[in-house]
């Protein structure tokens, strides 16, 4: 692995994040950066904190939005990440579903008339949020990961193929988080909204709609981590099988207490067909380290 937490805390969960990217006619494929009184902040990002100049987007006129509409609607299916792959019950399939395309605006105004991705106030702490974050601003093959352990959320970049260890981009304690909440109008229900104590937040998508759940769920204290050690030892030897079946580049798994007890185990295997996006392996099994379902209040 690139990152490893502190000694004394222990990583809880990690999966891909960057800002999204608007879905509605008038603002599909773009973001902005705005303050609380809706200005563009992107000039004041480039010259006070160093950020690379980027694409300066407009909002199309309400004419061009109907015009829009029917392309628009055949481009919403094509997936942003390949696919994930579960195997709750030896089999294929996911255990949290089949993902929709996109929900319903729950914020026009921030959904479909804008789209902004960061709203700070000067010395808010969204303000802090890393350029890196933004894909029209870094290079093709550079990747942003959230990780998150008991005491904080540490954003970290990657290089495509490097085995080096990861850049450390931004750290936020978890005290300084109010809400991370669904944004279901979003191209696969990925995007999440991160909110501060002090009332700043960013919009970001994760890389699929499960991880986008399990990151909630984990911030809210819904779920919890286990280590390899915690496991039972029938748990030992199912996780044991399990990985042995995977390619021999899988990053160790990721065990995950949901609500009912149950244990789910991830393995991120990178794609061949996209370098920098991973398939994601899973099972769910009980105490004894036998298949199992996921129960009501696990979703």
């Amino acid at each position: 692995m690139d990152w490893y937490p502190d000694g004394d805390e222990t990583l809880q969960y990690r999966t891909g994040v960057h800002f999204a990217a608007g879905v509605a006619p008038r603002v599909a494929r773009a973001r902005w950066f705005r303050d609380t009184g809706r200005r563009d902040i992107q000039r004041e990002l480039q010259e006070q904190a160093g950020w690379p100049e980027g694409p300066e987007f407009t909002v199309r006129p309400a004419a061009e939005r109907a015009a829009r509409r029917t392309g628009r609607v055949l481009g919403v299916g094509i997936p942003a990440v390949l696919n994930v792959v579960a195997n709750a019950l030896g089999g294929g399939g996911s255990p949290f579903g089949s993902p929709s395309v996109r929900g319903r605006p729950d914020e026009p105004e921030n959904e479909v008339d804008d789209f902004p991705v960061l709203w700070a106030d000067p010395g808010t702490l969204a303000r802090g949020a890393p350029w890196q974050l933004d894909p029209s601003r870094r290079p093709d093959t550079y990747r942003t990961h959230v990780a998150l352990t008991e005491r904080r959320l540490v954003f970290l970049g990657t290089t495509v193929g490097s085995i080096g260890r990861a850049d450390v981009l931004w750290e936020v304690p978890r005290d300084a988080v109010a809400e991370l909440r669904r944004m279901p109008y979003s191209e696969l229900e990925s995007d999440v909204r991160l909110t501060f104590a002090d009332s700043s937040w960013i919009r970001l998508t994760a890389m699929n709609p499960d991880d986008a759940a399990l990151l909630i769920r984990h911030v809210q204290g819904a779920v919890g981590s286990l280590q390899q050690s915690d496991l039972t030892e029938g748990q030992r030897i199912r996780v044991d099988r399990f990985v042995r079946d995977l390619p021999e580049n899988a990053e160790p798994p990721t065990f995950t207490v949901l609500p009912s007890g149950i244990v789910q185990v991830c393995c991120q295997v990178p794609a061949k067909a996209a370098p920098g996006l991973y398939n994601t392996h899973a099972i769910l099994m009980d105490s004894a380290g036998a298949p199992a379902e996921p129960r009501p209040g696990d979703l």
